[in-house]
């Protein structure tokens, strides 16, 4: 098999749309993400598409989120969906979209980025609780994970607020 991860495009809406409603029981990811683009908070929407078949393999997509410490705002984002199709996943494709997110976001020059998710799965990609702990958010917790994207580096000072997008509340977070 082989993947080829790109930014996602407007062509991609529906295939992203039908990926998400068969990824997850129910369709709150599906309109998590659109209202993200609606509102204008989507950030980074990545796309991993089957080179054979050409078609969509998985997709991650990172939104605004407004964070401080110390009282000054931290350019911040949140991993949120990760998706990848039944037929590709444990071959990869999760773990390259989210390494490729990762990457541009850092060269983009973002701080921190935050999911909430399982431990063990994002652990590996270096996300721990340790990193959110002490911010303020509705989601804090053990599951609720940061991930300081400027080599390792996260800024001094207290911890104030981490808020998702306005998405995020409409499907009952925050």
């Amino acid at each position: 098999m082989s993947i080829a991860i790109r930014p996602a495009t407007g062509g991609d809406v529906a295939a992203i749309d039908a990926l998400l409603r068969r990824a997850f029981p129910a369709e709150d990811e599906a309109r998590l993400v659109q209202r993200l683009c609606i509102d204008g908070d989507m950030v980074l929407t990545l796309v991993a598409d089957d080179e054979e078949t050409g078609a969509l393999a998985g997709m991650i997509a990172f939104s605004r989120m407004d964070v401080a410490i110390a009282g000054k705002p931290i350019a911040a984002v949140a991993l949120a969906p990760l998706a990848v199709g039944a037929a590709w996943r444990r071959q990869g494709v999760g773990e390259a979209l989210v390494q490729a997110g990762i990457a541009q976001l850092a060269d983009a020059g973002a701080m921190l980025a935050f999911v909430l998710g399982d431990p063990a799965y994002y652990g590996r990609f270096g996300f721990a609780a340790e990193w959110a702990r002490g911010f303020a958010s509705p989601y804090a917790g053990d599951y609720l994970m940061a991930l300081p994207l400027q080599g390792g580096a996260m800024p001094c000072g207290v911890r104030g607020a981490a808020t998702h997008a306005p998405a995020f509340a409409q499907l009952g977070g925050e």
